[in-house]
């Protein structure tokens, strides 16, 4: 019987056109190659050079040639051929050969239901370690443990291999216990490992709570000597270390590692990403492309352009993608978009986007989510339009971009309609950017009714929903949603804290806010910086300047928001040589200070009255920091200068200032030289506030008392009746009392 239904083409291989002088050493010659490339995963050919040994009039298949194309039709699920090769074998009595009779029941066991596999299974007489093995694994793969138990307890011997069957099995199933039991009684049982064992055991190690396991089943790697000699061990341990965050122990396994892959490689890079760690990250990648043995493959240039922050960078990343020849790689290309895209250059984003020949959904994507970000609505709803247009079905993420970035909430209804019609509005990622549009817009209306009627709320809809409040300036119905999410059975995130925190500092509601502390506290999130930065200054905005300073002394961790938070609390409570202080402190760290941080200080200097200490800092801060002074920090030295009565600085500051003055220095200006009696400059000062505000009468009452007080009757006189001319009238004065 000749058999054929190939379900592939490749050029064929030469066979000799006559009767050769020895067909049995052809045919061994022929074997190796088959051999050799079943060994090399070329299944396709070497299903096509079995098929011309059989067609040959000259030599016939043997055991060693069915054993190589049932491999090959196995790998391939060639279920036609598979079953032409057993009728084959039955006819020719090749089956009665071990090796045959296994590659056959290998075939079978993935390519058909257990059953099936099974009845090849008992026909077999004298059946061997592999044998069971094969059909023990097929039980596990299918789920159908009590039947693999069965056959392992009729096992004459249990080998690694079929211990490895179960518990893999078991492992793709679910059953992480039953796993985990099965490699403890290896271990009692004293059967050996071997790579596949670690390695199937670490995968299952893939969070905090499994990571004092995991290190138990490293010891027993380095007692094994598995670890210099398997790179699939070295990455098993690499992966769990950095999936239970012990991320110095994951590194330590990668440095002491004798042996690597790319997969290594791409492992330490992934973790690095997943944990924020985007320097270490971009060092390991330029690590592995210093090797000269090893090419990134995809999956490193996708991990790798996500910790690409700075434009330069993705640049120079995306040199390297098209360098080694990957720039039409679709996975590559959707990550250059949305690498490009996250360091908001939108026109490198567009041009590898346009240069996508066949753009899938992720591309549209992550070009309208590059659009949505930067709040440039008109090119997102352009892009949705062509989107449409090409024939590519947006969905749920694609309505989640474009809904965020819509500029007003005609526009969200409009969109709101398309996704009620398309069925999308199931989505929890449409709803939750319809919440925080609606909110974004100040339509509270259609944000509580869209949260009301999301049936399945995760913790971004209670964020948006809370954040929303906090906005529209409703903060206790922020407060009584934030009692909600506690009772929903959610759990608050820093931002969720933080957005609350900042409410309660809005209304000055302390008591609540030492209740969100007490919360923080016993949740144990008291450890990170955001949170410490938003109770520093709730607890100020409170009044509390004691809590605020003891938060920020318990902090582990301090960015300049948590200085620039202290400096703040200090300054707003009116005690301005500790904010001098603690901007000395300040100075000695390792921390960049920005523009906010010079305000902040300088304002309170201008409150305390500390004009030595602001002209330092002022002085400091465009030599020491090579910070060019905006108008806020001109506004705030001019408001120190006049508040000391130094006025003529004040006035020579005024005119080296490269901005124009604005009201606030003018009306800083004018209320000293009322203090101070300084009659020029209060006009000066009056000229200007009367060109930028001529309806205030403060300008007016405040210049007629300035001259009246240095006895300029005539002068006070005449502001009166330019008051009376232009009707501008004196408005009484209300009490509280």
């Amino acid at each position: 019987m000749k058999y054929s239904l190939l379900p592939f083409s490749f050029e064929t291989l030469p066979l000799p056109t006559k009767r050769p002088q020895n067909p049995a050493k052809l045919l061994i010659s022929l074997n190796s190659q088959l051999s050799s490339l079943t060994n090399s995963h070329q299944h396709s050919r070497a299903l096509l050079l079995s098929t011309q040994i059989h067609s040959s009039p000259f030599i016939s298949p043997d055991h060693f040639t069915l054993s190589s194309a049932f491999k090959s039709c196995a790998h391939l699920r060639a279920h036609i051929l598979g079953s032409q090769l057993h009728s084959l074998a039955v006819r020719t009595g090749l089956v009665s050969f071990s090796h045959v009779a296994n590659s056959l029941l290998s075939f079978y066991s993935k390519t058909h239901a257990p059953d099936v596999a099974r009845k090849l299974f008992d026909s077999i007489a004298y059946p061997d370690g592999y044998s069971y093995t094969t059909m023990l694994s097929a039980y596990a793969k299918s789920g159908q443990f009590e039947r693999a138990l069965q056959l392992f307890d009729e096992m004459p011997e249990t080998s690694t291999p079929v211990w490895n069957a179960m518990i893999t099995g078991y492992i793709d199933h679910g059953y992480r216990g039953c796993a985990f039991g099965f490699f403890v009684r290896m271990n009692r049982l004293g059967i050996g490992f071997d790579r596949y064992t670690f390695a199937s055991v670490l995968s299952i190690c893939d969070s905090v709570e499994f990571v004092g396991f995991g290190r138990q089943v490293h010891s027993l790697v380095i007692r094994s000597g598995s670890v210099e000699l398997s790179v699939t061990v070295v990455n098993a341990l690499v992966t769990m270390y950095l999936d239970c965050e012990a991320v110095e122990e994951g590194v330590s396994v990668f440095r002491e590692a004798k042996i690597r892959d790319v997969i290594t490689y791409n492992g330490m890079i992934a973790g690095f990403v997943r944990w924020e760690r985007e320097e270490d990250a971009l060092l390991v990648f330029k690590e592995l492309i210093g090797e000269a043995c090893l090419i990134p493959t995809e999956l490193t240039y996708v991990s790798i352009m996500t910790a690409c922050a700075s434009k330069e960078i993705s640049e120079q990343v995306h040199g390297q993608v098209i360098k080694v020849g990957l720039e039409d790689s679709l996975l590559v290309c959707n990550s250059a978009v949305a690498m490009y895209s996250d360091s908001a250059n939108l026109i490198s984003a567009r041009r590898v986007f346009d240069m996508i020949y066949d753009k899938d959904v992720v591309s549209w994507n992550s070009m309208v989510s590059g659009y949505s970000q930067q709040n440039l609505h008109e090119s997102a709803i352009k892009l949705y339009c062509e989107m449409l247009n090409e024939g590519t079905e947006p969905d749920e993420f694609t309505y989640g971009s474009l809904i965020a970035c819509l500029p007003a909430a005609k526009h969200a209804e409009m969109v709101h309609a398309i996704v009620v019609q398309n069925g999308l509005i199931a989505f929890i990622e449409v709803c939750n950017s319809l919440i925080s549009t609606y909110a974004k817009c100040e339509d509270m209306g259609s944000t509580q009714r869209i949260f009301i009627e999301t049936s399945f709320k995760n913790l971004i809809s209670w964020n948006s929903i809370i954040s929303g409040y906090m906005l529209n300036g409703l903060p206790m119905a922020g407060l009584q949603s934030f009692s909600n999410l506690l009772n929903s059975g959610n759990k608050p995130n820093s931002y969720t804290l933080s957005t609350v925190l900042s409410t309660c500092a809005t209304i000055s509601t302390l008591r609540f806010g030492e209740q969100i502390h007490s919360y923080i506290l016993k949740s144990g999130s008291d450890c990170e910086i955001a949170l410490g930065n938003s109770l520093i200054t709730m607890y100020a905005k409170c009044g509390d300047l004691d809590s605020s300073s003891k938060v920020f002394r318990g902090m582990s961790q301090r960015d300049l928001v948590s200085w620039n938070a202290i400096i703040s609390a200090y300054s707003q409570n009116g005690d301005g040589h500790e904010v001098v202080h603690y901007f000395r402190v300040l100075q000695k760290e390792e921390i960049l200070l920005d523009h906010a941080t010079f305000t902040t200080v300088l304002s309170a200097c201008s409150h305390a009255g500390l004009v030595e200490e602001g002209h330092l800092i002022f002085s400091s801060m465009i030599k020491d920091y090579d910070i060019e002074p905006q108008l806020d920090h001109y506004s705030c030295m001019i408001d120190l200068l006049s508040r000391a009565g130094h006025l003529n600085e004040a006035e020579s500051l005024i005119g080296s200032m490269p901005y124009g003055a604005n009201s606030h220095i003018w009306w800083a200006v004018l209320s000293a030289c009322s203090t101070y009696g300084n009659a020029r400059l209060g006009r000066t000062a009056a000229g200007f506030l009367l060109e930028m505000e001529p309806e205030n009468t403060a300008v007016y009452v405040l210049l007629s008392n300035i001259n009246a007080a240095q006895g300029n009757w005539e002068e006070a006189s005449s502001i009166r009746e330019q008051m009376r001319n232009k009707g501008v009238v004196k408005k009484p004065g209300y009490s509280w009392i």
